[in-house]
């Protein structure tokens, strides 16, 4: 087959988070499968540009990617790009689109929608009632009715990472197409490094917790940072960056709660150095608001990292029925007082980390998520083009 997926931004802005790595990922499985597999994007890397050539191909690790400069970047708007999809969406077979809220995405849908070209939509957790009421609300529900709406009501399919994600989507109360559950994968890391530049000093021998993921309000850590008061000899690590200037309210929050100095900061932390962080610490908590996912739960159990969840994590589902981590609350002064007890239990902690590996390698390969996708194109790409 040959592929398009059209997402706003893609690697090598890791800025952005699972998202664009999850995109790639399962291009690179595609590839692997024998498709002819092209993504659009654009060259947009937070207030900068991407160092790549724009309006042509890229290579990336087999994946054919056409970065496209932007005019408006609020919403991604890119004239070239545009010109590409109006010239080339229909030769190709099916089209992925992911996120919505932003101009290429819309554009896509329309353009394939022309030229009578399938394609299916993955949010990637935009579509949450929670979310378009803490941010944009008037807004988002403008674009939602007048243009997400249509392009949604429109798809072969709707793509989910998990049905979390499908019952959010349901709360707008749209006449959604039929719904796709298709996790995201991981990939086992290689090498490890040295933790001295990145481990707090003064913890030699403490328990250490750690938060890995964009820093926002969105990702619950102003109910981390409290349940700390519970647990007086833990640490808590958060790598991720911080591109909205939301550190000041945990810092101020962290000195009121008194275990400011119990909390360090790594900033963005990738490849090796994620893994052997992953390895090296106690356990994973990821006490996000939303999440429609959780891609770092993955990467955790790929390391051999227990994880501790919210229920409104994707994957809370899998947590529980495997038993490769806990649910935890989301009162801070409980959430603590249960993750001090389970940090006193390294037994069930070795268990989880062994359940945690066999999930990964049993469920969430790359290879067989690639292969569940690629049935879901076929079923709705009839008849695939020669």
């Amino acid at each position: 087959m040959k592929i398009l997926h059209v997402v706003p931004t893609y690697v090598p802005a890791w800025r952005y988070g699972g998202p664009i790595r999850s995109v790639h990922s399962l291009c690179r499985a595609f590839v692997a499968r024998g498709h002819d597999v092209h993504v659009y994007t654009t060259s947009v890397d937070g207030p900068d540009d991407l160092p790549v050539l724009t309006g042509r191909p890229v290579d990336v690790d087999g994946v054919k990617v056409w970065y496209f400069p932007v005019e408006f970047r609020r919403l991604y708007w890119s004239p070239a790009m545009k010109r590409a999809l109006n010239d080339q969406i229909a030769t190709f077979d099916f089209v992925h689109l992911h996120s919505i809220f932003l101009w290429p995405t819309w554009a896509a849908a329309r353009a394939a929608e022309r030229a009578g070209v399938p394609y299916c939509v993955a949010p990637r957790g935009m579509l949450v009632q929670d979310l378009v009421a803490r941010k944009s609300v008037w807004l988002k529900r403008a674009w939602l009715t007048l243009i997400e709406r249509h392009t949604l009501e429109h798809a072969a399919f709707l793509h989910a990472t998990s049905e979390l994600e499908v019952e959010e989507a349901r709360r707008f109360g749209y006449q959604l197409p039929p719904t796709v559950v298709v996790p995201n994968g991981v990939e086992i890391e290689q090498g490890s490094v040295s933790l001295a530049s990145v481990s707090p000093g003064d913890s030699t021998g403490q328990k250490r917790l750690l938060f890995l993921g964009r820093v926002n309000w969105k990702k619950g850590l102003d109910r981390l940072i409290p349940a700390l008061k519970q647990m007086p000899n833990v640490y808590l690590l958060i790598a991720g960056n911080d591109e909205e200037g939301y550190r000041a309210k945990l810092d101020a929050l962290a000195k009121q709660e008194g275990v400011y100095d119990r909390v360090r900061y790594l900033g963005m932390v990738d490849g090796a150095a994620k893994t052997a962080l992953l390895r090296d610490v106690d356990l994973l908590v990821l006490p996000s608001y939303s999440e429609n996912f959780g891609n770092v739960v993955l990467e955790a159990w790929a390391a051999g990292c227990p994880v501790a969840v919210t229920r409104e994590v994707g994957l809370a589902s899998v947590v529980a029925e495997t038993g490769a981590g806990v649910i935890v609350p989301d009162d801070p002064e409980a959430l603590g007082a249960m993750l001090a007890r389970l940090l006193n239990q390294p037994a069930e902690l070795d268990a989880m980390k062994t359940r945690g590996r066999q999930v990964v390698v049993e469920r969430f390969a790359w290879a067989g998520i690639a292969a569940r996708m690629e049935q879901a194109y076929r079923d709705y790409a009839r008849p695939l083009r020669t």
